[in-house]
Protein backbone atom coordinates (compact mmCIF):
# COMPACT_ATOMS: atom_id res chain seq x y z
CA UNK A 1 0.00 0.00 0.00
CA UNK A 2 1.38 3.59 -0.42
CA UNK A 3 2.12 6.00 2.42
CA UNK A 4 -1.01 8.10 2.72
CA UNK A 5 1.39 10.72 2.47
CA UNK A 6 2.05 10.16 -1.36
CA UNK A 7 -1.39 11.31 -2.25
CA UNK A 8 -0.52 14.54 -0.10
CA UNK A 9 3.21 14.57 -2.22
CA UNK A 10 1.65 13.69 -5.33
CA UNK A 11 -1.01 16.73 -4.81
CA UNK A 12 1.64 19.09 -3.61
CA UNK A 13 4.23 18.41 -6.40
CA UNK A 14 1.42 19.20 -9.12
CA UNK A 15 0.47 21.98 -7.32
CA UNK A 16 4.07 23.57 -6.77
CA UNK A 17 5.05 22.74 -10.66
CA UNK A 18 2.20 24.38 -12.06
CA UNK A 19 2.69 27.88 -10.14
CA UNK A 20 6.40 27.44 -11.05
CA UNK A 21 4.49 27.24 -14.63
CA UNK A 22 2.14 30.11 -14.25
CA UNK A 23 5.41 32.13 -13.28
CA UNK A 24 7.23 31.60 -15.75
CA UNK A 25 4.92 32.19 -18.35
CA UNK A 26 4.40 35.55 -16.83
CA UNK A 27 8.25 36.47 -16.66
CA UNK A 28 8.64 35.27 -20.28
CA UNK A 29 6.34 37.63 -22.24
CA UNK A 30 6.61 38.17 -25.32
CA UNK A 31 9.97 35.43 -26.03
CA UNK A 32 9.03 33.23 -28.93
CA UNK A 33 6.32 30.35 -28.54
CA UNK A 34 9.07 27.80 -28.84
CA UNK A 35 11.39 29.07 -26.01
CA UNK A 36 8.43 29.46 -23.37
CA UNK A 37 7.30 25.85 -24.37
CA UNK A 38 11.03 24.49 -23.72
CA UNK A 39 11.66 26.30 -20.91
CA UNK A 40 8.24 25.21 -19.63
CA UNK A 41 8.95 21.25 -20.05
CA UNK A 42 12.52 21.79 -18.72
CA UNK A 43 11.67 23.96 -15.75
CA UNK A 44 8.68 21.57 -14.73
CA UNK A 45 10.55 18.49 -15.04
CA UNK A 46 13.88 19.63 -12.95
CA UNK A 47 11.55 20.59 -10.14
CA UNK A 48 9.40 17.42 -9.99
CA UNK A 49 12.71 15.38 -9.95
CA UNK A 50 14.60 17.04 -7.68
CA UNK A 51 11.53 17.10 -4.94
CA UNK A 52 11.10 13.48 -5.45
CA UNK A 53 14.45 12.90 -5.01
CA UNK A 54 14.57 14.90 -1.43
CA UNK A 55 11.10 13.45 -0.76
CA UNK A 56 11.49 10.00 -2.44
CA UNK A 57 14.91 9.00 -3.26
CA UNK A 58 14.43 5.30 -3.12
CA UNK A 59 11.82 5.45 -6.16
CA UNK A 60 12.27 5.27 -9.64
CA UNK A 61 10.50 8.00 -12.26
CA UNK A 62 9.16 7.95 -15.43
CA UNK A 63 8.68 11.64 -17.17
CA UNK A 64 8.03 12.46 -20.32
CA UNK A 65 11.04 15.02 -20.38
CA UNK A 66 13.65 12.66 -19.26
CA UNK A 67 16.03 10.02 -20.43
CA UNK A 68 14.28 6.54 -19.81
CA UNK A 69 15.88 3.86 -17.72
CA UNK A 70 15.32 0.22 -17.53
CA UNK A 71 16.41 0.20 -13.73
CA UNK A 72 12.29 1.04 -13.34
CA UNK A 73 11.47 -2.34 -14.76
CA UNK A 74 12.37 -3.97 -11.51
CA UNK A 75 11.52 -0.90 -8.65
CA UNK A 76 8.97 -1.45 -6.21
CA UNK A 77 7.72 2.61 -6.92
CA UNK A 78 7.32 4.25 -9.49
CA UNK A 79 6.63 8.31 -9.79
CA UNK A 80 5.11 8.68 -13.64
CA UNK A 81 5.24 12.50 -14.58
CA UNK A 82 3.84 14.71 -17.42
CA UNK A 83 5.70 17.83 -15.94
CA UNK A 84 3.90 19.87 -19.40
CA UNK A 85 0.55 18.46 -20.16
CA UNK A 86 -1.03 20.57 -23.01
CA UNK A 87 2.63 22.35 -23.75
CA UNK A 88 1.01 24.03 -27.06
CA UNK A 89 -1.69 25.46 -25.25
CA UNK A 90 0.61 26.68 -22.59
CA UNK A 91 2.79 28.34 -25.17
CA UNK A 92 -0.40 29.91 -26.65
CA UNK A 93 -1.52 31.01 -23.65
CA UNK A 94 -4.27 29.29 -23.01
CA UNK A 95 -6.02 27.95 -19.86
CA UNK A 96 -6.12 24.24 -20.47
CA UNK A 97 -2.47 22.93 -19.71
CA UNK A 98 -2.04 20.68 -16.60
CA UNK A 99 0.70 19.04 -14.29
CA UNK A 100 0.57 14.95 -14.46
CA UNK A 101 1.96 13.17 -11.13
CA UNK A 102 1.34 9.66 -10.33
CA UNK A 103 2.89 6.79 -8.26
CA UNK A 104 2.36 3.48 -9.50
CA UNK A 105 3.34 0.52 -7.16
CA UNK A 106 2.63 -3.13 -6.64
CA UNK A 107 1.36 -3.46 -10.48
CA UNK A 108 -1.29 -0.64 -9.91
CA UNK A 109 -1.42 3.38 -9.98
CA UNK A 110 -1.50 3.99 -6.07
CA UNK A 111 -1.64 7.94 -6.14
CA UNK A 112 -1.82 10.76 -8.23
CA UNK A 113 -3.13 14.39 -8.79
CA UNK A 114 -3.88 17.13 -11.77
CA UNK A 115 -3.21 20.33 -11.41
CA UNK A 116 -5.06 22.92 -13.40
CA UNK A 117 -3.18 26.20 -12.31
CA UNK A 118 -4.42 28.52 -14.10
CA UNK A 119 -7.65 28.24 -12.73
CA UNK A 120 -5.77 26.96 -9.44
CA UNK A 121 -7.49 23.59 -9.31
CA UNK A 122 -5.57 20.53 -7.99
CA UNK A 123 -7.66 17.02 -8.27
CA UNK A 124 -6.14 14.23 -6.38
CA UNK A 125 -6.60 10.67 -5.11
CA UNK A 126 -7.05 11.70 -1.61
CA UNK A 127 -9.11 13.13 -0.74
CA UNK A 128 -11.05 12.04 -3.93
CA UNK A 129 -13.18 14.57 -6.18
CA UNK A 130 -16.70 13.95 -5.62
CA UNK A 131 -18.65 13.01 -8.71
CA UNK A 132 -22.07 15.48 -9.50
CA UNK A 133 -24.96 13.47 -10.32
CA UNK A 134 -25.05 12.45 -13.90
CA UNK A 135 -26.68 14.90 -16.65
CA UNK A 136 -30.46 13.48 -18.31
CA UNK A 137 -30.16 14.07 -21.60
CA UNK A 138 -27.42 13.97 -24.57
CA UNK A 139 -23.82 13.02 -23.39
CA UNK A 140 -21.05 15.00 -23.43
CA UNK A 141 -17.92 13.92 -25.42
CA UNK A 142 -14.88 15.88 -25.05
CA UNK A 143 -12.28 15.05 -27.37
CA UNK A 144 -9.10 16.89 -28.77
CA UNK A 145 -9.29 21.35 -30.33
CA UNK A 146 -7.11 20.09 -33.38
CA UNK A 147 -8.44 16.64 -34.29
CA UNK A 148 -11.23 14.25 -33.94
CA UNK A 149 -9.95 10.60 -33.23
CA UNK A 150 -11.79 7.63 -34.95
CA UNK A 151 -12.92 6.43 -31.85
CA UNK A 152 -14.79 9.55 -30.29
CA UNK A 153 -16.48 10.02 -34.10
CA UNK A 154 -18.34 6.11 -33.44
CA UNK A 155 -18.66 7.94 -30.13
CA UNK A 156 -20.42 10.59 -30.86
CA UNK A 157 -22.55 9.30 -33.86
CA UNK A 158 -24.03 6.12 -31.78
CA UNK A 159 -24.58 8.28 -29.23
CA UNK A 160 -26.05 11.26 -30.38
CA UNK A 161 -23.05 13.01 -27.73
CA UNK A 162 -22.60 16.52 -27.91
CA UNK A 163 -18.80 17.36 -28.44
CA UNK A 164 -16.46 19.81 -26.03
CA UNK A 165 -12.95 20.29 -26.96
CA UNK A 166 -10.09 21.08 -24.89
CA UNK A 167 -6.34 21.30 -25.12
CA UNK A 168 -4.36 18.81 -22.37
CA UNK A 169 -5.53 15.07 -21.96
CA UNK A 170 -5.04 16.00 -18.18
CA UNK A 171 -7.43 19.13 -18.70
CA UNK A 172 -10.07 16.96 -20.64
CA UNK A 173 -10.29 13.85 -17.91
CA UNK A 174 -10.93 16.36 -15.11
CA UNK A 175 -13.36 17.73 -17.10
CA UNK A 176 -15.72 14.25 -16.72
CA UNK A 177 -14.49 14.48 -12.98
CA UNK A 178 -16.02 17.59 -12.70
CA UNK A 179 -19.20 16.83 -14.65
CA UNK A 180 -18.49 19.32 -17.19
CA UNK A 181 -18.46 15.97 -19.55
CA UNK A 182 -19.47 12.58 -19.29
CA UNK A 183 -17.27 10.66 -21.66
CA UNK A 184 -13.47 11.49 -22.53
CA UNK A 185 -11.91 8.83 -25.43
CA UNK A 186 -8.69 9.27 -27.52
CA UNK A 187 -6.85 7.00 -29.74
CA UNK A 188 -4.13 7.17 -32.44
CA UNK A 189 -1.58 7.79 -30.11
CA UNK A 190 -0.17 8.44 -25.88
CA UNK A 191 2.11 7.70 -23.84
CA UNK A 192 1.83 6.25 -20.08
CA UNK A 193 2.19 9.65 -18.20
CA UNK A 194 -0.81 11.26 -20.48
CA UNK A 195 -2.90 9.57 -18.88
CA UNK A 196 -1.38 7.88 -15.47
CA UNK A 197 -2.60 10.72 -13.20
CA UNK A 198 -5.76 11.40 -14.73
CA UNK A 199 -6.80 7.69 -14.74
CA UNK A 200 -5.77 7.61 -10.69
CA UNK A 201 -7.81 10.69 -10.19
CA UNK A 202 -10.59 9.55 -11.99
CA UNK A 203 -10.62 5.60 -10.07
CA UNK A 204 -10.46 7.11 -7.37
CA UNK A 205 -13.22 9.65 -7.90
CA UNK A 206 -15.70 6.36 -9.28
CA UNK A 207 -15.54 7.06 -12.79
CA UNK A 208 -14.54 4.17 -15.61
CA UNK A 209 -11.08 4.00 -17.08
CA UNK A 210 -9.70 1.32 -19.77
CA UNK A 211 -8.39 1.16 -22.92
CA UNK A 212 -11.10 1.82 -25.41
CA UNK A 213 -11.59 -1.67 -25.85
CA UNK A 214 -12.03 -2.26 -22.21
CA UNK A 215 -9.34 -3.57 -21.01
CA UNK A 216 -6.95 -2.64 -18.50
CA UNK A 217 -4.38 0.56 -18.98
CA UNK A 218 -1.10 -1.04 -17.45
CA UNK A 219 1.47 1.14 -16.51
CA UNK A 220 5.32 0.57 -15.94
CA UNK A 221 6.07 -1.05 -19.13
CA UNK A 222 9.53 -1.19 -21.12
CA UNK A 223 7.66 0.19 -23.87
CA UNK A 224 5.60 3.33 -22.31
CA UNK A 225 3.41 3.70 -25.47
CA UNK A 226 -0.01 3.27 -24.44
CA UNK A 227 -1.66 4.95 -27.26
CA UNK A 228 -5.92 5.03 -26.23
CA UNK A 229 -7.85 5.37 -23.35
CA UNK A 230 -11.72 5.91 -22.18
CA UNK A 231 -12.40 7.55 -18.89
CA UNK A 232 -16.11 8.04 -18.24
CA UNK A 233 -19.18 7.74 -15.99
CA UNK A 234 -19.56 4.54 -15.07
CA UNK A 235 -23.49 4.17 -16.45
CA UNK A 236 -21.89 5.02 -20.15
CA UNK A 237 -18.55 2.84 -20.19
CA UNK A 238 -20.40 0.02 -21.83
CA UNK A 239 -22.15 1.99 -24.36
CA UNK A 240 -19.25 3.49 -25.31
CA UNK A 241 -16.95 0.88 -25.57
CA UNK A 242 -19.62 -0.58 -28.16
CA UNK A 243 -19.92 2.40 -30.04
CA UNK A 244 -16.58 2.36 -30.63
CA UNK A 245 -16.14 -0.67 -32.04
CA UNK A 246 -19.66 -0.41 -33.62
Amino acid sequence: MPDANDHTLAARLATEAGALLVRLRDELVGVPRWRLMDEGDAAAHEFLVAALGVSRPGDAVLSEEGADSTARLSADRVWILDPLDGTHEYGEGRADWAVHVALWQGGALVAGAVALPVPGLTLATEPAPSLPPLRTGRPRLITSRSWAPYAAINVVEALGADVLRLGSAGAKAMAVVAGEADIYVHDGGMYEWDTAAPVAVALAAGLHASRIDGSPLVYNRRDPWLPDVLICRAELAEDAIRAIWS
